[in-house]
This record gives C-alpha cells, sequence and structure tokens, in this order.
C-alpha cells in the first residue's frame, strides 16, 4: 500500500470503462462534480452560520 503509479492509475481506469462503458463515464463525472459543489456550498454555508452566531451571541 502507497503510492500509486502510472500502471495501476491505468488500470483502474480501464476496470472503470469496463464496468461503466464510455457513455456512462460523462454522467457519472458530472453527477461527481455537482456533489462536490454542493458539498462546497454546504461547508461555506455552515461557516457563515458559525460566523454570524458568534457576532450575535456579542
Amino acid at each position: 500500500m502507497g503510492k500509486f503509479g502510472a500502471f495501476e492509475i491505468i488500470l483502474i481506469l480501464a476496470v472503470v470503462v469496463l464496468l461503466f462503458g464510455g457513455k456512462k463515464i460523462p454522467e457519472l463525472m458530472k453527477g461527481l462534480g455537482k456533489g462536490i459543489k454542493e458539498f462546497k456550498d454546504a461547508s461555506k454555508g455552515e461557516e457563515n452560520t458559525a460566523s454570524s452566531t458568534a457576532e450575535e451571541k456579542k
């Protein structure tokens, strides 16, 4: 266990293509991108809520 080399990354990508097919990969990446964006937005929202709550208590 450790760092991934070029061969391991290529092997993983080949397995993903075999499992999901070439047409499904763009859809999967689009969904993953939306999920990451929503997660970032939610974490920023919590930071803003926490800071505004702290200011209200002062």
